[in-house]
């Protein structure tokens, strides 16, 4: 995991409102490594999901680098994957064509990279299953596999697991972990929960709001697999939680005028 991937550099973005400007993200600079698992984490309007649009090129309004390989990202493209929370299937595809979307089955190459990538998620027996035949977790399963069909260099996951009962959260935490030890895939996931972003990361980034900026990135050295209630496990939550408490106590005293 030495070679760059992604390369941010000064990052700000600021959008236009009818109340004026609104300065979403400040000096954003961050290196992320090939095959590393990235978790995003902070507080409401910091600017993750924002910051993840940027580097999926779904916003190029920006000012500052964001490089993909050594390219500047200027738009989507299949070098990145993203998933939503939502899985966004169709309602009139099966899993197998859900996951191929514009290509076509009848490709041995591209059949033979479906049933690679249903195994990988774990749903083999449902290749032929509609959506509505399927669990939240098994949907966003096949969202998952549908993002890494064209082997992108980055997947971008932005909340998956936030809709999923506390139970399919867990299932689907292990899955992706699972699928990132397999296929090597540089991952930058956001969340809004400690305990996954813990669980899942090489490194965790941790934005504050207002503008949204880098408070922290803490690095994650417990092995896999990871067991929540190690005393490992919880130092490093409560190094999260720590500084999440010091993102408030700067929030009292911004909104104080102190």
């Amino acid at each position: 995991m030495s070679t760059p991937v992604l390369e941010i550099g000064k990052l700000n973005k600021t959008f236009l409102t009818s109340k004026g400007a609104v300065h979403a993200l400040h000096q954003i600079d961050l290196t992320i490594k090939e095959g590393e698992f990235i978790t995003v984490i902070g507080p409401s309007g910091c600017g993750k999901s924002t910051l993840l649009k940027i580097v999926a090129g779904l916003d190029n309004r920006f000012d500052g680098d964001v490089k993909l390989s050594g390219k500047q990202v200027t738009g989507p493209g299949i070098d990145k994957g993203f998933v939503f929370q939502e899985p966004r299937l169709f309602p009139w595809l099966t899993v197998e064509k859900n996951i191929a979307a514009d290509l076509s089955l009848r490709n041995p190459q591209v059949r033979q990279k479906v049933d690679e990538l249903i195994e990988l998620v774990r749903l083999t027996g449902f290749e032929k299953s509609y959506p509505r035949e399927l669990s939240g977790g098994m949907a966003q399963r096949v969202a998952i596999a549908r993002a890494l069909l064209r082997n992108p260099k980055v997947l971008l996951l932005d909340e998956p697991f936030g809709a999923l009962d506390a139970f399919t959260r867990a299932h689907m935490q292990e899955v992706l972990l699972d699928i990132w030890q397999k296929n090597r895939t540089t991952m930058i996931f956001v969340t809004h929960d400690i305990d996954e972003a813990v669980f899942l990361a090489n490194r965790i980034v941790i934005l504050k709001p207002r503008p949204g900026a880098i408070r922290a990135v803490v690095p994650v050295d417990l092995p896999f697999p990871r067991k929540k209630a190690s005393t490992s496990f919880q130092q490093l939550r409560y190094t999260v939680l720590n500084e999440f408490e010091k993102i408030e106590e700067l929030e009292l005293i911004d909104s104080s005028g102190i």
